[in-house]
């Protein structure tokens, strides 16, 4: 491969070979730094989403992108209420990872050891002090023989789960417990427990499960909204955290109801509508009754028949005029009568 470089002699952001060969963020993440970085001071003030806007870096790619420089340290976010109650978010991007105990030292301006101290204050014109991240051929080859891990947390944190008898030792929701609390320092550096620390914890997260809690909402509520001076022993941390704030138990599910008894099946019994010369025959009774189906429609059938011979056997009614002269009639008749007495 041919190379051609010329060094610019002015409008030139100078780039840190830890964030160009930074193993673990994209090219989205990697051009929003070095953007931001290399911007005026009066034109650095604007929120980092509206910078990634300008870059066309939005949606999906930007949450990334920040989620990436979150994990990582170069950008810190602090949320505090003002004084008319209105939450302001204050957000701080270096071009080297920090701690949360750096970046809040650069943002009240303050340091937190005596100036006699021997560790350089953050920011001061020294070397490296806070960068960490070693590029990928020096951190491949010195480092570790082998490439930086992109596993998810549950195969990171599976080394401490090889044991076959440990999940029945600890329970299943402990040793889940036991991978969330693994998986943590993956999420906030300073959240970091070694195997033993938590083993110790594995109990206390495992009643979270127990009471409902997913394993994403348990890390969720042990990662979000740490203390704004960082976590000094994450061990004390999390279990102030698992005990104060752990949800209440489950309502006892209620005791089913007793199955309820069979319908009783009734026994045959013969029909008493059949005749001497027909054949006795038997039907299951559904109440008291003592014919069966049949034969009941067979009576109800002949009845009808004989109600409209009845009804066919009267004579025709006279039409309305027949009646009312033979009613005048008679009633003129009735008259004559009492006149003549």
């Amino acid at each position: 491969m041919l190379r051609h470089a010329i060094a610019p002699s002015r409008r030139y952001t100078k780039a840190s070979h830890d964030v160009v060969r930074h193993p673990r963020l994209t090219s989205d993440a990697k051009i929003l730094l070095l953007a931001v970085q290399g911007l005026p001071e009066e034109a650095a003030a604007r929120p980092l989403g509206e910078h990634a806007r300008k870059l066309g870096i939005t949606g999906r790619a930007y949450q990334r992108s920040k989620e990436q420089l979150v994990a990582h340290g170069y950008v810190h976010e602090w949320r505090d209420q003002g004084e008319r109650g209105r939450w302001v978010t204050e957000q701080l991007l270096s071009n080297v990872p920090l701690t949360p105990e750096e970046a809040s030292v650069l943002r009240h301006g303050r340091t937190e050891e005596p100036p006699g101290a021997r560790k350089p204050t953050v920011g001061g014109p020294v070397g490296r002090v806070t960068g960490r991240q070693l590029p990928v051929e020096e951190e491949r080859e010195k480092n570790s023989p082998h490439p930086p891990s992109e596993a998810g947390p549950e195969i990171l944190c599976g080394a401490g789960l090889q044991d076959a008898g440990l999940q029945d030792a600890l329970g299943p929701e402990a040793a889940e417990g036991e991978r969330v609390l693994l998986s943590l320092r993956h999420v906030r550096r300073e959240l970091y427990l070694g195997a033993k620390e938590a083993r110790g914890l594995a109990e206390l997260a495992g009643r979270w499960l127990l009471r409902g809690v997913s394993a994403g909402e348990l890390r969720r509520a042990l990662t979000t909204e740490l203390p704004g001076g960082g976590v000094r022993s994450a061990v004390g941390f999390l279990r102030f955290r698992l005990l104060h704030k752990m949800p209440p138990e489950l309502p006892a599910a209620p005791s089913p109801e007793p199955a309820a008894a069979p319908p009783r099946v009734a026994e045959l019994v013969a029909c008493t509508a059949a005749g001497p010369e027909d054949d006795v025959h038997v039907f299951r009774p559904l109440s008291d009754e003592t014919e069966c189906g049949p034969c009941r429609r067979r009576a109800a059938w002949e009845r009808w028949e004989q109600r409209k011979h009845l009804v066919e056997a009267e004579p025709e009614p006279l039409p309305w005029r027949e009646r009312f002269a033979k009613l005048g009639a008679s009633r003129a008749g009735g008259e004559g009568a009492v006149h003549r007495a």
